[in-house]
């Protein structure tokens, strides 16, 4: 399981890696071209856009993983600690169900638009929307990772370069 863990986090890593990389050209280019040639790439802001999309999906679980997106821990703080297991096990299940239900309406959403086509690259819509179910089940993936250590202790998982980061802090 650890192995399988390792290979699906440097998945997303890279892929993140590579969406990031590939918007960063295209604007990067196109800023140029324009201030260079005064002419810009006609599909550039709707291909960074839909990357950013992707990037923003994408990126859900990593930062679910090491416990980044915005919580309220006053309650937990607050209650006797077998009270604050039950609390964390019933937000586990909360977030993946959650998941599980933008995974069925992005799926939906994805047929519904499928014979829409962007304006400048004329691909379908559900290329794009497509994101949203591919990030919430790799999510699901990693909350599912991640759960049994955060509800018996609060933690979340971390690697070497966040406990360098966070030592390096101190």
């Amino acid at each position: 399981m650890q192995t399988f863990e390792t290979l699906f986090l440097a998945f997303n890593r890279w892929l993140l890696i590579a969406i990031l990389g590939v918007m960063s050209l295209i604007i990067f280019t196109n800023v140029g071209l324009r201030y260079l040639t005064n002419e810009s790439i006609q599909w550039a802001e709707e291909v960074a856009r839909h990357l950013m999309i992707w990037l923003t999906f994408i990126g859900c679980g990593p930062v679910l993983r090491y416990g980044g997106h915005i919580a309220i821990e006053n309650l937990q703080d607050a209650l006797p600690a077998a009270w604050a297991r039950a609390l964390r096990f019933l937000i586990v299940l909360l977030m993946l169900g959650l998941f599980g239900f933008f995974m069925y309406f992005g799926w939906d959403y994805m047929d519904r638009t499928q014979y829409q086509l962007t304006p400048a690259t004329q691909i379908s819509f559900a290329f794009i929307y497509a994101a949203l179910p591919l990030g919430m089940a790799m999510s699901m993936v990693h909350c599912l990772l991640i759960m049994r250590n955060y509800i018996a202790h609060r933690q979340f998982a971390s690697d070497a370069h966040f406990d360098a980061t966070a030592s390096a802090s101190l």
